[in-house]
């Protein structure tokens, strides 16, 4: 690592001479406590900071950054969790963008918690594959492959690769999902080890508001569907829908979010585990209560309601401070 790191910032130093030179730090503040009491989610409190820096050059329409992701959990040692290396290409212009390497997570992937649980913005922040991307004036689309780990005598093959956009008329909006992983068992197989498949997608239609409205937000519904297989085990594979709807409203400083997937059990490799659940509901109470440029600070109250007769509760604060040129 400490070669790999001299080596990096010797040749963004070179590159920066006759480049325009850029860096990026972040500054994010997690907490999350989770009071869950049922079979499905795990009850835990997340508490901690993470420190992140990229640097680079750019140019033209191509860019390369390298730098660290680093997350300290409050209460642990200073070596609990290893530094995150970040190190990507990437190309972009008016309607199109590509990257490959390792690069951040956040503000390139959005999809439903039920696919993509927000845990891993905490401890897997960075995508570790590629990303690309195609806009245009009616919508867009983006696909991704994230390498996860490759097989060894121990350690399983596993990838995620997914594909999501939209397109849209006015203030009416189709979105889609659609999410694949694949889990192989590791060389050296024990008896209880077997090939994991999951399959997964969201279809969903809505309307939002207008931009520049005093109040924003939006409304959309369709279907939430899944497949899961654990070769030599399961007959095939184990298919699930549901009816999936979702609705968000913002005014001023505080917002309300809330989400509703009733008809079918989803099990998803890195999926929210709520979603087992054959009915489940989230309701947010929102608190933007940082509104600064560079800095973001949002608290929410979250209620899980899980088959119409189990409440549990999550209190989440994030704080985000971003600087660079």
């Amino acid at each position: 690592m400490k070669k790999l790191l001299v080596v990096l910032f010797a040749l963004i130093s070179f590159l920066g001479k006759s480049q325009n030179f850029e860096y990026q730090v972040l500054f994010e503040g997690i907490g999350d406590n989770r009071e869950y009491f049922n079979d499905l989610a795990y009850p835990q409190t997340i508490l901690g900071t993470r420190a992140a820096f990229e640097t680079g050059v750019k140019f033209d329409n191509h860019r390369i950054r390298g730098g660290l992701s680093y997350l300290f959990e409050f209460g642990s040692d200073i070596d609990a969790q290893k530094p995150k290396l970040t190190l990507y290409y990437q190309f972009k212009n008016e309607n199109k963008e590509f990257l490959f390497g390792a690069f951040p997570r956040r503000d390139k992937i959005d999809f439903p918690l039920a696919m993509l649980t927000d845990t891993l913005l905490y401890y897997r922040p960075n995508i570790e594959g590629m990303f690309g991307q195609l806009l245009w004036e009616w919508g867009h689309q983006y696909g991704f492959v994230d390498w996860i780990s490759r097989q060894t005598d121990y350690n399983s093959e596993i990838f995620t690769a997914g594909t999501s956009g939209e397109i849209f008329v006015n203030n009416i909006f189709l979105q889609n999902y659609i999410l694949m992983t694949h889990d192989a068992i590791p060389g050296i197989r024990s008896p209880d080890e077997h090939i994991e498949d999951y399959l997964g997608f969201a279809l969903q239609a809505g309307i939002r508001t207008r931009e520049n409205s005093a109040f924003d937000g939006y409304i959309k519904a369709g279907v939430l569907g899944s497949s899961f297989r654990q070769r030599s085990v399961t007959d095939g594979y184990i298919n699930a829908a549901s009816f999936f709807a979702e609705a968000k409203g913002k005014y001023r400083n505080f917002g309300v979010k809330s989400v509703l997937s009733s008809g079918g059990s989803h099990r998803f490799a890195y999926g929210d585990l709520f979603y087992r659940a054959k009915n489940y509901s989230r309701t947010d109470a929102i608190w933007y209560f940082i509104n600064h440029e560079k800095v973001k600070g949002i608290f929410n109250f979250s209620f899980h309601i899980i088959d119409w007769k189990e409440l549990n509760q999550q209190q989440q604060l994030s704080v985000i401070y971003v600087f660079g040129k």
